[in-house]
Formats: structure tokens, C-alpha cells, sequence
């Protein structure tokens, strides 16, 4: 098989998810339900943010940040799973296959950009509130926040490039809800060597490394306010970390088991149960994890509901 660049592939199908016919209503309703429930909790955390004066600080910046990638990150999978379940024929075109990866590995790894920069917040805040407003400068967090979009657009343009030279023969059956970039490596009928060693090496430093930071960054609080000799510095450690931390670890974990660590054991069901937990249920969670929960956000959500009641009456 030569190396040339000859994509005799137009389209593929996406078999999405392994459902059984009689029970396709019953999941489609609920994935539905799931993506609107992300989409509506986080366009909520982003107009509150907008909207409130007293949100408008480095914490919300990122959350706000964060709220977009994940409705976006959303939205490059779940209206095409939605549509795949009520098409008979759930194809998508080849360009269309290898936009949808470079706009999944953008917002993934925007997400992972992120998250790191909110911890680091977390930590300077917990750790040096006295030097948080001279260390988390308007400048410093607009730099953080557009590294991390420019740091991931070209990373996802680097695969989609390498995926592009490919080629892709005889079979285009995707066995999976989109256009992930571990299967289309698998479909290739040309050398995916150098691909492999870019998504090794690549991941390293836009995965392992965030995830490392993030959790260098949460027991440094932890250890932090444990030192203080009371029980409600301990609850408010694990208040601050323990569910952050969950999420963290749902989204990083099923990422490198599989793309980083890859075993020969996984089947298709189980990849795919997977790559569902962050791309559907990791988006969906984290309004209620990072936003929903919060004080300020109640009230800021108290104050917009109590303009609007004024205007109104007026």
C-alpha cells in the first residue's frame, strides 16, 4: 500500500450507539433531555455572568470560558448522535467527518486548558488571598484564557492536517457516534505511524501534563487549609476540592485510558460508554459542579431575576 493521498472515500456511516431497536425512543429522549440540560445550564452560567457586575471577576472569567467550550464541545456530537438515531441511513460526508474531529479535539482540549486555569485560580486564591488580585492581574487571566484557545486550535488543526493525508479504501463504517480520531486511524488503509507517535507525545502535553497540574494545584489547597487545626477548614477542603476533583478525574481518566493507554481488551460497547462519559455527561455536570451550586451565583441569579421584575413593573 503506497503512502499517496488518494481518498477514495466520499462519506462515512456512523453506526452510533449499540441500541436496541425497541428501546431507540426511550434513549433518544434522554440524550435529548441531557443536551438540553447542557445547553440551558450553561447558557444560563454565561448570561449571569454577562449580566452580573459582581461576577465579573478571574474566577467567572474562566467559568464563562468554560460554560461556552463545554456547550460547544456538546454540540459538535450530540445533535448528530440525535439525528443519527431517527436516520435510516447515518452517514456524513468525509469533510464534514474530519470537521467534526478537529472541533471535538478543539474543545477537548480547550476544556483541559481550562480546567487547569481555574485550578490554578483556586490555589492562589485559597493559598495567597492576600496577593490574589496582584497575581491574578485582568491581564494575566486574558493571557491564560487566550493561550488557551490559540494553544488549542492549533493542536486540533495538527491532527486534522495528519488525518487529512490518509487514505481511506474500501471501508467506511464508523462503529461509533462520531468522527473519533482513535477509529479513523483504525479505517486508514495508509501508514498511521507518524499520527500515532504525534497523539502519544501531543497528549502528553495537553493531557497528562493539565491533569498533573490540576491535581498538584487541589492538594497543595488541600494540604493548605488543613492546616488550619479546625473541622470546618477540613469540610471546606473537601467542600472546595472533593467535587471538582470528581469531574476532573471522570473527564481526564476516560480520556488517557483511551487514547493514551489504549488496552486490546476494550470492545467497541465499552469505548464507546467512554468517550459518553466526557462528551455528554462530563459537559452536562459541570454547570451544577462549578456554577450552580455556588453562592455567588444564586445570588446573581436573585439580582437579574429582581431587574427584570423592576423593569416590568415600570
Amino acid at each position: 500500500m503506497t503512502g499517496k493521498n488518494q481518498t477514495t472515500v466520499s462519506e462515512f456511516l456512523l453506526l452510533g450507539l449499540p441500541i436496541q431497536p425497541q428501546h431507540k425512543n426511550l434513549f433518544y429522549v434522554l440524550f435529548l433531555a441531557m443536551y438540553l440540560t447542557t445547553v440551558i445550564g450553561n447558557l444560563l452560567i454565561i448570561v449571569l455572568i454577562h449580566l452580573d457586575s459582581h461576577l465579573h471577576t478571574p474566577m467567572y472569567l474562566f467559568l464563562s470560558n468554560l460554560s461556552l467550550s463545554d456547550l460547544c464541545f456538546s454540540s459538535v456530537t450530540m445533535p448528530k448522535l440525535l439525528q443519527i438515531m431517527q436516520s435510516q441511513v447515518p452517514s456524513i460526508p468525509y469533510a464534514g467527518c474530519l470537521a467534526q474531529m478537529y472541533f471535538y479535539l478543539f474543545f477537548a482540549d480547550l476544556e483541559s486548558f481550562l480546567l487547569v486555569a481555574m485550578a490554578y485560580d483556586r490555589y492562589v486564591a485559597i493559598c495567597f488571598p492576600l496577593h490574589y488580585t496582584s497575581i491574578m492581574s485582568p491581564k494575566l487571566c486574558f493571557c491564560l484564557a487566550a493561550l488557551s484557545w490559540v494553544l488549542t486550535a492549533f493542536h486540533a488543526l495538527l491532527h486534522t492536517l495528519l488525518m487529512a493525508r490518509l487514505s481511506f479504501c474500501a471501508d467506511n463504517v464508523i462503529p461509533h457516534f462520531f468522527c473519533d480520531i482513535s477509529v479513523l486511524l483504525k479505517l486508514a488503509c495508509s501508514d498511521t505511524h507518524v499520527n500515532e507517535l504525534v497523539i502519544f507525545v501531543m497528549g502528553g502535553l495537553v493531557i497528562v501534563i493539565p491533569f498533573l497540574l490540576i491535581i498538584t494545584s487541589y492538594a497543595r489547597i488541600v494540604l493548605s487549609i488543613i492546616k488550619v487545626p479546625s473541622a470546618r477548614g477540613i469540610r471546606k477542603a473537601f467542600s472546595t476540592c472533593g467535587s471538582h476533583l470528581s469531574v476532573v478525574s471522570l473527564f481526564f481518566g476516560t480520556i488517557i485510558g483511551l487514547y493514551l493507554i489504549p488496552s486490546a481488551n476494550n470492545s467497541t460497547v465499552k469505548e464507546t460508554v467512554m468517550a459518553m462519559m466526557y462528551t455528554v455527561v462530563t459537559p452536562m455536570l459541570n454547570p451544577f459542579i462549578y456554577s450552580l451550586r455556588n453562592r455567588d451565583m444564586k445570588g446573581a441569579l436573585g439580582r437579574v431575576i429582581c431587574k427584570k421584575k423592576i423593569i416590568f413593573c415600570l
